[in-house]
């Protein structure tokens, strides 16, 4: 198939789906988006511009984006869901309707991270449930350390894809290759969903440490004992410990919980500042998908038994009004142990 004549939707316009749009978009893909704002379709499609999710950013004028989602989806080979991840299932039903009135069977692949609160389930289960077997060809997870402010300067950035089916996850790998952009490809969706969500947890945690005057040793600290618990958690779902030491793990903890562009790092700066969480939601006019996640994962954690003691300590700050500085020193103040347990 021509490259041209195989068509993409993006569901999703906020920063990563627009700048994977673009990507496909210059491969030479025919890719067009989906937004639910339909302020924001006017503003893409008139001004070309995106200026609450990317600012200053020109998109072409030929990159379509629509309100209407069978708009952007009718005729497409392939479909990538890029929208907050507490918002994956209502899209996919959505897109559900959308494939049975054309009877289409497109690969999908979402690129959110997170896990649903109340069900637990992680993006690829959402999927699964919600896509008809005899309207999805597969289904992909992408992930990694992809901001995307750095993808629209065409920064070095690798990313890998996992899915099921090998086939699968080499068709995405081959569609988003480009000079600056490499993809690899892994089996282990479970270790690579937990490890892409559960790094925002973390991510608060480094804003935090940031805005209380915590240096370079303490967010070292943070990032590793963190990773420990994201591995710990996966292992007890049946991920492969070493996926957490590639780009889905180590690599996008690395990203978010180290940069200020990352928005869970901002949402745990001013929650170290001492504003509150309902507060900082409006504040940063985004979705912070790690106060979700925080959630989801102590509940995960409690459930198997699983020792996460950062990762509840967030949980404390952010949903019982625990006070950051004590849920510091009762971290610090733990009973001595091995590193390794």
């Amino acid at each position: 198939m021509n490259k041209k004549a195989e068509k993409v939707s993006v569901l999703g316009a906020g920063s990563w789906g627009s700048m994977v749009a673009m990507l496909l978009y210059e491969n030479g893909y025919n890719v067009s988006m989906w937004s639910i704002d339909p302020k924001q379709v006017k503003e893409l499609n008139t001004k070309h511009t995106n200026e609450q999710y990317m600012k200053g950013y020109k998109y072409p004028k030929d990159l379509m984006t629509y309100n209407k989602m069978n708009d952007s989806v009718k005729g497409s080979d392939d479909i990538f869901v890029i929208v907050p991840a507490q918002y994956t299932r209502s899209t996919a039903k959505e897109l559900n309707k959308c494939l049975k009135k054309d009877n289409l069977k497109p690969n999908i692949i979402d690129a959110s991270k997170g896990i649903e609160k109340g069900t637990y389930d992680t993006m690829y289960q959402v999927l699964e449930q919600e896509i008809d077997p005899d309207h999805r060809k597969s289904l992909s997870i992408l992930s990694g350390p992809t901001q995307a402010e750095s993808v629209a300067i065409k920064d070095m950035t690798l990313v890998t894809v996992s899915s099921k089916s090998q086939k699968a996850a080499e068709h995405f790998q081959k569609m988003l290759m480009a000079p600056f952009f490499r993809v690899y490809t892994n089996n282990d969706v479970v270790g690579t969903e937990f490890g892409g969500a559960l790094k925002n947890i973390i991510a608060i945690g480094a804003g935090a440490l940031a805005s209380l005057g915590y240096k370079d040793n303490a967010t070292a600290a943070l990032m590793t004992r963190g990773l420990a618990e994201i591995e710990r958690l996966g292992k007890a779902f049946g991920a492969n410990p070493l996926t957490f030491t590639g780009l889905s793990g180590l690599g996008d903890l690395i990203v978010t919980a180290g940069s200020k562009n990352s928005r869970n790092w901002r949402a745990g700066y001013q929650l170290g500042q001492g504003k509150k969480p309902k507060d900082i939601v409006a504040n940063m006019g985004q979705v912070v998908e790690g106060a979700a996640t925080v959630k989801a994962a102590h509940d995960l954690a409690k459930k198997k038994h699983i020792d996460m003691p950062i990762t509840n300590a967030i949980y404390d700050v952010w949903y019982g009004n625990a006070n950051i500085k004590d849920e510091i020193k009762k971290l610090m103040e733990r009973p001595a142990r091995p590193e390794f347990y």
